[in-house]
């Protein structure tokens, strides 16, 4: 396996851009809050900048993995500094800085009511939210970029510190009860995000150490080299026994099924997107759980193909409860950030159904949905996080008539939410429609059953939108309700574009991906299913079917 290498450490800077301005933006002085955010913002910015020359320089038709850096690190116990780029790590590694600016710019006021409450100077909490925001971006990369499994591991877990704090110590205060109630809600839905989390970790942790000692008896050394093993695999000097291999497969899928999340490991989402600030929600939901579904194709499909496959028919049963179940709840929900929050149960439902599908549309399509479900919901949830913000309720039912008097508003909330729903002509139908599409092809009844999912799509954020912004303005807090202004129009009017443009022109994501999603499918030595009814090629004499490269061949 060729690997291409950089000799500028172009993923280490990408990564440490936010690092850095999570330290600058932490020392910047109590009375300078308003450069706090400035200083923030520069660094995402920077970092944005930084992830698209990552895009620039990666040669889909080059090798597997490209901007390799390796540097010994715990030398004594096979672990490395060791990062690579495939395709789908690439656009995600960009979907994570195009996203923190925008999350930074609507959360700009979200800590400034916290100021004149603190007991202690010492304790900024401006500089504080936006510092942990961009640790949180740097871990994020990290783990996009790590190609060795323990230093994967670390960052994985290391994420979670930060946004504990962001969940409970600045969440939302559009509360119905009291401040002291808010205060436990948010406390309990940080708690268990953190325990949810911490559980699925110390079972990954349990197979990392278990892929440690395989490695070390088959390869001589230790290793968690994803290339060096996934190199030894294809010369046949790595072969897991059976057991062993579905063992360490259900270590690693069960801490990605937390953090995607799957049902029934879900329950953390809606409490910890509810209680958290919109951009936080934003930054949970858009960045951070992508995580999950990103390793179940890196690592594992990629480290135990054979185990992913035996393991796949009890997935996509999950997947497709977590669509049906996510969607019938979003249905039922009075709260706006939580029906947001169920509506992306199911959304990562049709992602890990297009990972397990184990075809090449399934795969592009679970990886473009992850892409278009973050600028989808980015969109929704920051301008809803708009709406509470001028109404200080989250509950639609304090809502109507809406677009009578911030019609931009109301237009900017619906284009978002068409995007959820995935219309055609915005970016996710295309997802969407990729992976039924690779589902159905081999898998036909799941396929069909994850349509209704779309059904019950555009009823939840249809009804969302009618009972909000349609109807007489009844409430007189609705009828003062200021349209976007220019900060808050900022944020939204690029993601609505953009959200336009990649649906009606994917092709620059979809060169990219491609590639790489044919390699993960030939780790699983999987191939698309023939066609049932193949078509002659055109001037043969014979009556002969003519034969398919892209036939399944198992």
């Amino acid at each position: 396996m060729s690997v291409a290498s950089a000799g500028f450490p172009l993923l280490t800077v990408t990564a440490a851009l936010p690092a850095v301005g999570a330290v600058a933006t932490a020392a910047v002085p109590a009375a300078k809050r308003n450069a706090a955010k400035w200083v923030a913002l520069l660094f995402s910015v920077a970092t944005l900048v930084s992830s698209l020359i990552v895009l620039a320089r990666f040669d889909p038709g080059g090798a597997r993995y490209q901007l390799t850096e390796s540097h010994a690190w715990i030398a004594d116990f096979g672990v490395r500094y060791e990062l690579g780029v495939d395709g789908i790590a690439a656009v995600l590694i960009a979907l994570t800085a195009l996203l923190l600016p925008f999350i930074i710019g609507a959360a700009w006021h979200d800590a400034d009511e916290l100021e004149p409450a603190r007991p202690n100077r010492r304790w900024r909490p401006t500089q504080g939210f936006f510092a942990l925001m961009l640790a949180t971006e740097a871990m994020v990369i990290i783990s996009f970029a790590a190609t060795d499994v323990f230093l994967f591991y670390v960052f994985f877990e290391a994420m979670l510190i930060p946004m504990y704090f962001l969940i409970g110590g600045f969440g939302d205060r559009a509360h119905a009860a009291g401040e002291e109630e808010a205060a436990k809600q948010r406390s309990y839905a940080a708690v268990k995000f953190l325990l949810y989390n911490l559980v699925g970790g110390l079972i990954m942790l349990a197979a990392v150490i278990g892929l440690f000692v395989v490695t070390s008896d088959q390869l001589g050394e230790g290793t968690f080299s994803l290339q060096r093993i996934l190199e030894a695999r294809a010369d046949g000097g790595f072969q897991l026994d059976t057991n062993i291999e579905r063992l360490l497969f259900l270590g690693f899928f069960f801490a990605f099924a937390v953090k995607a999340p799957l049902w029934p490991l879900h329950t953390w989402l809606p409490n910890a997107m509810g209680e958290a600030t919109a951009p936080v929600a934003v930054l949970i939901t858009a960045v951070v759980d992508k995580v999950g579904t990103f390793a179940m194709l890196r690592f594992c499909l990629g480290l135990f193909p054979e185990a992913s496959k035996w393991a796949t028919p009890v997935v996509l049963v999950l997947a497709l409860v977590s669509i049906l179940y996510g969607a019938l709840l979003a249905v039922g929900q009075r709260d706006m950030k939580r029906l947001i929050a169920y509506a992306s149960i199911s959304h990562f439902g049709f992602i890990i159904l297009g990972v397990f599908a184990m075809t090449s549309q399934g795969q592009s399509g679970a990886t473009l949905y992850m892409v278009f479900h973050g600028v989808s919901t980015a969109a929704l949830m920051l301008v809803a996080g708009f709406l509470i913000s001028r109404r200080g309720s989250r509950l639609i039912a304090d809502y109507g008539g809406v677009q009578k008097v911030a019609p931009v508003l109301a237009g900017t909330f619906l284009v978002g939410g068409l995007a959820t729903l995935s219309l055609p002509g915005l970016a996710p139908f295309i997802s969407e429609f990729l992976v039924l599409v690779g589902t159905f092809s081999r898998y036909p009844v799941a396929g069909v059953v994850a349509t209704v999912g779309i059904v019950l799509a555009a009823l939840y954020v249809l009804l969302m939108y009618q009972r909000t912004m349609t109807g007489p303005v009844e409430k007189p807090e609705v009828r003062a309700m200021p349209d976007l202004r220019v900060r808050e129009l900022a944020v939204a009017a690029p993601l609505v574009a953009l959200l336009i443009f990649l649906g009606v022109f994917p092709q620059p994501l979809t060169q990219i991906v491609n590639p790489a999603v044919e390699h993960t499918l030939s780790d699983v030595q999987k191939k698309d299913p023939e066609p049932d009814h193949p078509v002659a090629e055109t001037g043969r004499s014979d009556n002969k079917p003519a034969e398919h490269a892209g036939g399944d061949h198992e």
